[in-house]
């Protein structure tokens, strides 16, 4: 499924956290990748990698300290917040390990928010609706779609949180940890829903900790002390550094 449009483009990118006056942490060290359209990317690496902080910055949650990221080919180095907040509107659908489900809205609910807060396509209740069970059906709870959170299993709430990052059609889906809360089985059929998202020709970036689960991916980056360390790729299970 991999094209060969740009959507993730990082150049020379460096984070650096100043702790006090006299100490600054490198948390991101130069990096430079880029990832294509139609790609499933996963990034591991060990606690205090900087592969969360990666993470932030490809998800406009942070600005690197220098150098540039390229977003659709579209530089958001260093935009406002408001900026930034439209372009993960737009442009990024996230899935979170703890699912951020509001506790009181339900399934269709949730999936729909992102189009109450967008500003690139308005669109009236009934097309939100329409377009919220489609998207729920998509990821198989069409039925589902006015039982609250709690009336969920884990995989079932991670299903709506897919499907809301699904609601405005991004040109990316960044998931963290995925998986995380989940049991074995649950966890397979994400990994299942991510594959057929990924097949249909979703951009897909996994953040996780678990080499079981960054295998899933057909590349897999490997951070650490704020560098790529390796870069390989998938071919049926068996990884293969990228020249």
């Amino acid at each position: 499924m991999k094209s060969e449009k740009v959507i993730i483009e990082l150049k020379d990118l460096t984070k650096v956290y100043q702790m006090g006056e006299e100490i600054s942490v490198t948390a991101l060290d130069h990096i430079s990748l880029s990832i294509n359209e139609g790609e499933f990317v996963s990034i591991m690496g060990p606690s205090g990698s900087g592969k969360s902080t990666l993470m932030n910055i490809v998800g406009c949650l942070d600005h690197p300290t220098s150098g540039q990221y390229i977003l659709d080919g579209e530089d958001v180095s260093h935009l406002n917040k408001v900026q930034t907040a439209l372009i993960r509107n737009h442009k990024i659908g996230f899935v979170f390990q703890s699912y951020n489900l509001l506790a009181r809205a339900t399934a269709l609910h949730n999936v729909i928010l992102p189009m109450v807060y967008s500003r690139f396509k308005k669109t009236n209740w009934a097309e939100r609706e329409k377009r919220g069970r489609e998207t729920l059906e998509m990821v198989g709870l069409g039925k589902r779609t006015h039982h609250l959170p709690k009336e969920l299993s884990g995989g079932q709430q991670q299903r709506v949180a897919i499907a809301r990052a699904l609601i405005n059609d991004p040109v990316l889906i960044l998931a963290d940890e995925p998986t995380g809360n989940l049991d074995s089985h649950s966890g397979e059929e994400i990994l299942e829903l991510l594959h057929t998202l990924h097949q249909r020709g979703r951009t897909i970036v996994m953040v996780t900790h678990d080499p079981e689960t960054a295998v899933h991916a057909n590349r897999v980056l490997h951070v650490r002390d704020g560098r790529i360390a390796k870069d390989e790729t998938n071919h049926n299970g068996v990884l293969s550094v990228v020249p």
